[in-house]
């Protein structure tokens, strides 16, 4: 499928909204590809976005509902909080994205870079559990 729109829904209530290029699945492994560029919004309780990742390809493991988004990884939280990895996971089952990768996090008055990272959705608690990179930033 091309230029696909896939919801994720739990109780009648948008969990986040899927957006690829292309699309396909196969039956035999249970999986989903996507290519030609990814994108998701995530939406908290109020049902209102508040969280963006992109990528270049990514998948849907079938069985577990889990998104993994590969090469070139960006999320953006309403707050200005920005992720960059190679690969992230976004986990179904606690809508938590996790990653033992190279992550860099951007806020308004840090950045932080580290192996290991753990996060609620919007990006709004989170730990990297390697740091390697710390500074405090004032942005004018």
């Amino acid at each position: 499928s091309w230029n696909s729109t896939v919801f994720f829904t739990d109780s009648g209530k948008t969990k986040a909204i899927l957006y690829a290029g292309h699309l396909q699945v196969f039956e035999d492994t249970k999986e989903t590809l996507m290519n030609e560029g990814v994108k998701v919004d995530f939406y908290n309780e109020q049902q209102i976005k508040s969280t963006t990742l992109t990528s270049k390809r990514g998948r849907v493991d079938e069985t577990t509902n889990n998104l993994y988004a590969i090469d070139s990884v960006v999320a953006v939280n309403d707050s200005g909080v920005v992720l960059t990895s190679e690969e992230i996971i976004w986990r179904n089952k606690d809508r938590k994205i996790i990653t033992d990768k190279f992550v860099t996090i951007e806020s308004p008055d840090e950045i932080i870079q580290g192996y290991g990272f753990e996060s609620d959705q919007q990006l709004n608690n989170y730990v990297i559990y390697n740091i390697t990179y710390i500074t405090r930033t004032k942005k004018e």
